[in-house]
């Protein structure tokens, strides 16, 4: 009788064995995960030089901060099958982290090491204008005119006169409140917007500014979820869009200055890193979760349009047919808009 017993149980065991591993090659990753990726797809994967941290394109060119690896820049004519052109780590000091550029001059922000200024008039050869800049520690930066705006951490805002943009004139400082990250100043020159960390975002008033000095003061502020790591606006709605880490997108308006305040937000599943808006849309990096494309059509009902997995990604770039990811354990992923 007990032999019979462990001769069912066996049978029964064995059978529920066959039954579940019968069941795996009937649920694959594309039945079992559902499709959010909106027509966004990855095209090409390109391995850089250093930890890829920030990207910016140009004509045909794309330029890419890589931590240790200094300035890459790679030749994305077909973005199926991206060259690099030309590796820049020779007397670029820190771990170059934020990119910024006017005409043939690359600007990139490394922290405690200020910035690194780098001439990119032949891509193939570009050649170090100057190192450790003394604008520090930088965070991010921002061009307008003749003038350079580093976000500089805690000591603020730092401006520098770029007349000769290869050698930039350091000027004033703008204290700001919090632990300014990113930096856009208007056009009219009457404000300087920023991304500050823990404290949100500000406004500051730099209406009298003259030749990079004057006397600035703190106009409208807005206390956001998260950590306000980045920020874009649209100047002529008065609208600023914040990536606030795990608070995701905030929505701002700060028409009145009296009232600035939020309008709507959207939280995704990662950590909101850097944005880019074009064509109502918010494209956003949030590290572990990668690409998250969001409709703000409604800027009180932003809308999910699609999300691209990558390993972590951070700096970002758009085209009217690409998305340009700058991904640490990727290096560039260039991913394909949808028609």
């Amino acid at each position: 009788m007990k032999l019979k017993m462990k001769i069912s149980n066996y049978v029964l065991i064995l059978s529920v064995g066959l039954l579940v591993a019968c069941g795996k090659p009937n649920t694959p990753d594309s039945l079992s995960k559902p499709d959010n990726t909106g027509g966004y797809r990855i095209i090409s994967e390109f391995l850089t030089a250093g930890y890829a941290q920030d990207v910016l394109k140009k004509d045909n060119l794309v330029y890419v901060a890589t931590g240790e690896g200094g300035l890459q820049v790679i030749d994305v004519s077909d973005p199926y099958n991206p060259q690099t052109v030309s590796l820049t780590t020779d007397g670029v000091k820190g771990y170059s982290d934020k990119i910024a550029m006017v005409d043939s001059i690359i600007y990139l922000a490394a922290g405690t090491f200020g910035l690194n200024v780098i001439n990119v008039a032949d891509p193939a050869n570009p050649e170090l204008a100057l190192s450790n800049l003394g604008l520090k520690p930088a965070q991010n930066c921002f061009i307008l005119g003749n003038f350079l705006y580093t976000a500089i951490s805690e000591q603020g805002v730092g401006i520098a006169d770029i007349s000769y943009p290869a050698h930039p004139d350091i000027r004033g400082t703008v204290y700001a409140p919090g632990y300014s990250k990113d930096v856009i100043v208007t056009s009219d020159t009457n404000f300087m917007l920023i991304a500050s960390g823990e404290m949100g975002f500000s406004m500051i008033n730099i209406s009298n500014i003259v030749q990079g000095y004057g006397v600035f003061w703190l106009s409208g502020w807005c206390d956001t979820p998260g950590y306000a790591e980045d920020l874009t606006v649209l100047e002529d709605q008065s609208v600023a869009f914040l990536a606030c880490g795990t608070a995701g997108l905030q929505i701002i308006d700060y028409s009145d200055t009296s009232n600035v305040h939020i309008i709507g937000s959207y939280d995704g599943t990662g950590y909101a890193k850097e944005l880019f808006y074009k064509d109502q849309k918010i494209y956003m990096t949030a590290e572990l979760s990668g690409l998250e494309v969001v409709d703000v059509s409604d800027f009180t009902n932003p809308v999910e349009m699609g999300v691209v997995d990558t390993e972590f990604a951070l700096g970002i770039e758009v085209d009217d047919e690409y998305v340009y990811i700058a991904d640490e354990d990727q290096g560039l992923v260039i991913i394909k808009i949808p028609d």
